[in-house]
């Protein structure tokens, strides 16, 4: 008896745990609602639901207040398109409790030294930011601010470092000012006219070699392409001709002037920025991307300047709501068009430049390109009146602009257009851009709506892509995407291999096992075997083409059918292409069969990577050999080549995480021994992981070479197919300038671009080996430019 009402006893405390452990859970969730959603609709005012927050604050610090400082300092990182609510919210709790205020500023500057140490730099700019308007709010004393920043600019003086290290510290500096720069100066003058000579300076001797790499046009006209450091420093200077002030920050904390006025200041603790370390990684830098001007909408609220700070502020809140929304495309969408003093500005331009400026950004774009193609149909459905007109004139701008446009960003903009025109019935006003069919074929506006025509047909069926256009682009429509077999016309008899392809063809319908078919080709003439080439008898190019037409044909029905005929006679490809040049000659005959489907070339040559019947060096040969070089400048190649990059990089990888999980088991085993006193028995537990690291570290190190050599491949292809049309056309006195060297050379940076991180491990070969002082300086140049991005 007396037992059980112990045990009774016993389960009333635990319940009574649960229900405080509980509670307090509630507490913390509905803090935690009550600070993300200030400064979102209301109906009240802003006002008056800061004052209420931060009554309920004051009230729960005794119990919460870790967790209301944790959620503060999140906020101030993760939702800087409210910077400013989240500062008078801090103005209020520090006026009515100093010890809290002081305490929050200790531990933002603790997140903003970790946020520099693991090279988290975007959210450092927010906190920067964000400390800076805390002198506003008359949390943090200006002096200390100052002080701050002189440190920040301090390290512009420091030697062997890399420029982009100097560029993110002055960034970072100057974007603050918009929000702080008029305090600053009414406090201390002299420091930050001190300051910005200094910054001046260190803007007038900066390296600018990379600039051309990153812009979106190479023509300045209509709108001038700024690096993103001149364009701010413009900005700056303007804020300050103007005497600091500016129009569109929202300020909350003016309405409580009188209550934070009377708080107590906080000093920062000393801020001496981390030291660069080889495992710094700073932000690349950016050139700003310009659309419109005040003339594109002549009827509505009147567009700042591009030097204006208004212009930087909007366009740097519009782009910290994609960042905080950007996976809730409806979220994102709504955040966008409600946007603060949206009636004093053309928001719909606003918005739409700067979804183009993302999604136009080199070398990569912040978030996946389809993201910003559902974005911009949500808005166009949330603003069906005026989006979609704004919308289109932006198209037309950047079709009309294509000559000098980006190769790279021309991609972008196919990728976009066609999934959007796919969401609209394919609706588009195709007469206004007849001028096209009166170029040559290979000039930018031909060539880009042949290549929107050939993804709208990915995206629908190539009658659909008949019907959408008018009769007079008949010139620009994709071909009739069909299996293209030599064998099957009685009219090639005479052809070499003719019986035996017939003969395969039977096999192959009767379920032929692979040693049939290997039994088939036996006998088939090797064309190779006069030559003195030790690869002859190893490479018989009629085998491989009379294997691999009639397979690809029979399994021309779908991709299914195709990825399942590759699948099941893997073997005989093996036998059939086991040297480099056999390779080679699978994916030229797979060429010549499916050259009018792109998409099925594209999906066949990575099923056959990762089947491993062809490697990604031998894909890289293809791609610049002679045979493709009437498609050299088409999509779809390019897409190719950068797909089979990045299945070389994600072997890598993954090796690698392997190698480092397997040395991961190995340190716990020995951290397990050292416990233990049976040293023969903890050997003989670590054999097998030893072995299995060696094992590791040798696949590494091969497919490491393996990745150097594809690159050495690609940028040697690169080399000579340039100097070959540089060296053509200095012998024949014509510009070498033409179409297809625009195309040439913006391929070449969009690999350095694109794989930016992995190429860096390689640059010492590639300069000792290709890029070399001898080589033309057009090629030369591209090389210069992209070591000068982190430079």
């Amino acid at each position: 008896m007396s037992r059980r009402r112990h045990s009774d006893q016993n389960d009333g405390g635990q319940r009574h745990k649960r229900r405080r452990t509980s509670e307090q859970a509630e507490i913390e969730d509905r803090l935690e609602s009550l600070i993300c959603r200030v400064g979102e609709k209301s109906s009240s005012s802003l006002e008056s639901n800061l004052e209420g927050l931060a009554g309920v604050l004051e009230a729960d610090l005794p119990n919460y207040k870790s967790k209301i400082l944790r959620l503060l300092c999140t906020v101030a990182r993760l939702l800087p398109e409210k910077l400013t609510v989240y500062t008078t919210l801090v103005g209020l709790l520090n006026a009515r409790n100093y010890n809290f205020g002081g305490e929050f500023v200790e531990a933002m500057i603790r997140q903003l030294k970790e946020c520099l140490k693991v090279n988290m730099y975007n959210e450092a700019v927010y906190l920067v930011r964000f400390l800076s308007d805390l002198v506003n709010c008359h949390v943090i004393a200006a002096p200390s601010m100052v002080a701050m920043f002189e440190n920040f600019v301090g390290v512009t003086q420091e030697e062997d470092v890399p420029q982009v290290r100097c560029d993110w510290y002055v960034y970072a500096f100057l974007s603050s000012l918009p929000w702080v720069g008029k305090e600053l100066y009414e406090k201390k003058d002299a420091e930050m006219d001190r300051i910005l000579s200094h910054v001046e300076n260190y803007l007038k001797r900066r390296q600018k070699i990379h600039v051309p790499m990153l812009q979106v046009w190479s023509a300045d006209q209509p709108h001038p392409q700024e690096e993103y450091l001149d364009c701010l420093w413009a900005q700056v200077q303007k804020l300050k001709k103007d005497h600091w002030q500016e129009r569109h920050i929202p300020r909350p904390y003016l309405a409580f002037d009188n209550v934070l006025c009377e708080a107590l200041q906080h000093n920062l603790p000393p801020f001496t920025p981390p030291p660069h370390t080889e495992d710094s990684a700073y932000p690349m830098p950016r050139v700003i991307f310009r659309m419109f001007d005040y003339t594109d909408d002549p009827e509505g609220p009147v567009m700042p300047g591009s030097h204006s700070a208004e212009r930087f502020v909007i366009e740097e809140n519009l782009h910290c709501i994609i960042k905080s929304h950007w996976k809730e495309r409806k979220t994102c969408a709504a955040q966008l068009l409600s946007y603060p003093g949206k009636n004093k500005i053309p928001l719909n331009y606003h918005i739409v430049e700067v979804i183009f400026a993302e999604l136009f950004q080199l070398p990569v774009p912040p978030r996946t390109e389809v993201m910003y193609t559902t974005l911009l149909i949500e808005l166009c459905k949330l603003q069906p009146g005026s989006l979609p007109q704004v919308l289109a004139q932006a198209t037309e701008m950047l079709y009309m602009r294509l000559d000098t446009m980006n190769t790279t960003c021309i991609d972008r903009f196919i990728n976009w257009f066609s999934h959007h025109l796919n969401n609209f019935q394919f609706r588009w006003s195709w007469e206004d851009w007849s001028d096209c069919l009166t170029h040559d074929l290979d000039k930018p506006k031909p060539k880009f709506v042949k290549e929107v025509l050939e993804k709208c047909m990915r995206l629908s069926y190539h009658q659909r892509t008949v019907d959408i256009i008018p009769a007079t682009f008949s010139v620009l429509l994709p071909a009739n995407p069909t299996c293209i077999y030599k064998y099957g016309d009685e009219s090639n008899k005479s052809l070499p291999g003719y019986n035996a392809a017939l003969c395969l063809n039977i096999a192959i319908k009767n379920k032929a096992s692979n040693e049939e078919i290997l039994t088939i080709l036996k006998d088939v003439p090797n064309p190779n075997q006069d030559d003195d080439d030790d690869e002859g008898f190893s490479f018989n190019p009629l085998k491989i083409e009379i294997f691999v037409q009639t397979l690809l044909h029979l399994a021309a029905k779908s991709i299914s059918h195709s990825f399942s005929a590759l699948g099941k006679f893997r073997d005989v490809f093996k036998a059939l292409a086991e040297s480099d040049e056999g390779k080679l000659h699978v994916l030229r005959v797979m060429y010549e069969v499916w050259k009018n489907h792109p998409l099925m070339i594209a999906v066949l040559v990575d099923k056959m990577i990762r089947t491993q019947i062809v490697d990604c060096a031998a894909v890289a040969n293809w791609i610049f050999s002679p045979e493709l070089a009437h498609d050299f400048t088409r999509f779809y190649i390019w897409e190719i080549l950068h797909s089979t990059i990045r299945k070389m990089n994600k072997h890598v990888v993954m090796i690698q995480k392997e190698l480092e999980e397997a040395k991961a088991r190995l340190a716990k085993q020995h951290k397990r021994r050292d416990s233990d006193d049976d040293d023969r028995s903890s050997d003989r537990e670590d054999r097998p992981l030893e072995e299995q690291i060696e094992r590791l570290q040798e696949k590494v190190e091969s497919a490491q070479s393996e990745q150097k050599n594809l690159f050495l491949v690609i940028f040697q292809r690169f080399i000579m197919i340039l100097t070959e049309h540089l060296v053509r056309c200095e012998t024949g006195g014509i510009d070498a300038n033409t179409p297809w060297y625009k195309n040439c050379i913006e391929r070449l940076q969009q690999i350095f671009l694109q794989h930016h991180q992995t190429i860096h491990q390689y640059m010492v070969t590639l300069e000792n080996l290709l890029f070399t002082a001898e080589l033309d300086h057009h090629i030369l140049a591209v090389f210069q430019q992209f070591c000068a991005l982190q430079a």
